[in-house]
């Protein structure tokens, strides 16, 4: 996952936060299960992928207000 900056991120559409929300939530769940599994190598991923996700949501909540 590469990383991306949040005025990037806001560029994107409704549709396209939403899908990058749905799959950094899979990679989190991935990841977790590989941790489990104790299969997981790259343990910096975790931060990497919360990170983003807090951005991605932080900007659809922004949205929210703004269009309420």
């Amino acid at each position: 996952m590469a990383e991306t900056k949040q005025s990037d991120l806001s560029k994107l559409s409704d549709n396209e936060i939403n899908e990058k929300i749905d799959a950094t939530r899979r990679e989190l769940f991935d990841l977790r299960f590989q941790r489990a599994t104790r299969q997981l190598t790259e343990t910096h991923r975790f931060k990497k992928a919360r990170v983003q996700l807090a951005q991605l949501l932080t900007i659809q909540a922004e949205r929210s207000r703004s269009n309420s």
